[in-house]
């Protein structure tokens, strides 16, 4: 005959002998215990117990502990001899409620946002619209992770007037409002949403990010620089077209293994990528590092620009300064020669001629000329195709909203997204 082996550990009878022996001592030490029935008291003459007494309250409070919910950590037997004063009883009650709350809303604020690499069932229908609808043929996975968005590959599909790449990627921007709360800044100075930023709802917020990231791959992509392709909107999810190769994003230049050659020649792109980004699409990037450039087929392409704004931005010289040390840093740890300062690039790029050497200084010298900039040179016209996201974001705050859907109707914003 065949019989199951059975682990040895199962065949050890002294753990449960042990606890049995626990078992027993406990319910002799009870039945030691004075009981205090209805009246409030037991005992007579000079060995009167009542039920305030401080060890027969804090032996009971010991025993209440196990009553705290699965969250508090209370172990699995308690000592017999253990005692809690009624203080020390109570504070941990206070803090074991007040832990309950904390969870419970953390949980639901979890299932309600995009957190990390899971997605909420609202962004999960979003998504399984966008594939019944033939946009996408499936969506495979995470392929990474930031800040305030997560990146998804996917097969594409198919759209009636125009051709969706083999590979997408989906950009689903977190829904959690933690992750913008140091984005405002980027907002709220903007000539484009001054008196608008305060009277949106925070989730709007994170929508019109996408629909600005949006519109700032387009007008980048029309000058020239080698940006994804933007395929279509879905509120906070944005289909790009996939910078990689079978399902293997393109490594970021941090991460990118290259010759020295091809260091040096991926410096002098980044410069000529920020000169044209500067004048022909006037705009700054804000946020442009190595971790925002990735390397594939030879080139530089640049990504995350919904944080990026135009010249004219009360702190947008500020930030180009910022992205110039970042690229200057970068490039002469690598070792490339004749790399510029931040300040010569800072000039080099914006065109201006700042001659100021020391960098504290030189800021504050941006900082001047900001503050005292002709406000007549900041102002643009939001009629104007040259600025898609001023006129069509204007519109979409208009109470007119049947003439804006039609209009919707001639770019890949959909509808339902506004």
């Amino acid at each position: 005959m065949l019989f199951r082996s059975t682990h040895p550990y199962l065949y050890d009878d002294s753990s449960s002998d042990s606890e049995e022996l626990e078992e027993d001592d406990y319910d002799m030490a009870e039945e030691a215990r004075p009981t205090i029935g209805k009246t409030g008291i037991c005992g007579k003459g000079k060995n009167i117990i009542t039920k305030h007494d401080p060890a027969l309250a804090a032996r009971k409070n010991a025993s209440r502990m196990m009553e705290f919910g699965p969250h508090f950590d209370t172990g699995d037997d308690i000592d017999i001899e253990m005692k809690f004063p009624n203080r020390v009883y109570n504070e941990l009650k206070v803090h074991s409620m007040s832990e309950q709350k904390r969870l419970a809303r953390v949980h639901d604020k979890k299932e309600k946002s995009t957190s990390d690499k899971a997605l909420d069932p609202k962004t999960r229908l979003q998504i399984y619209k966008l594939i019944n609808s033939e946009v996408l043929e499936s969506v495979s996975g995470a392929v990474s992770t930031g800040k305030e968005a997560v990146i998804l590959h996917a097969m594409g599909g198919k759209l009636p007037d125009r051709l969706v790449p083999a590979e997408c990627a989906l950009k689903v921007f977190k829904t959690t409002l933690n992750e913008f709360k140091t984005r405002d800044k980027y907002i709220k100075d903007d000539y484009r949403f001054k008196d608008r930023f305060k009277k949106l709802n925070p989730r709007k917020i994170i929508r019109m990010w996408a629909e600005k990231e949006m519109h700032n791959l387009i007008r980048m992509r029309k000058v020239g620089i080698t940006v994804p392709e933007v395929i279509l909107l879905k509120k906070h999810i944005l289909v790009m077209s996939f910078v990689g190769t079978d399902r293997k994003p393109a490594p970021k230049l941090k991460f990118a293994e290259l010759s020295r050659d091809q260091t040096q020649h991926a410096y002098a792109q980044c410069v000529q990528i920020m000169k044209r980004l500067y004048h022909e699409a006037g705009l700054i990037h804000a946020d442009l590092s190595e971790y925002n450039l990735l390397w594939h087929q030879g080139q530089l392409w640049v990504i995350d620009v919904s944080q990026a704004v135009e010249p004219q931005h009360p702190h947008g010289l500020e930030f180009l300064l910022r992205d110039c040390t970042n690229i200057s840093q970068f490039f002469s740890k690598k070792d490339v020669p004749d790399v510029l300062s931040p300040q010569d690039l800072f000039n080099e790029v914006s065109g201006l001629n700042v001659s100021v050497a020391d960098h504290s200084d030189f800021l504050t010298e941006l900082q001047q000329f900001q503050k005292y900039r002709k406000t007549e040179n900041a102002h643009v016209d939001l009629e104007s195709n040259d600025y898609p996201f001023d006129y069509f974001f204007s519109k979409s705050l208009s109470q007119d909203q049947s003439e804006f859907k039609k209009e919707l109707k001639e770019t890949q914003v959909d509808v339902d997204a506004i």
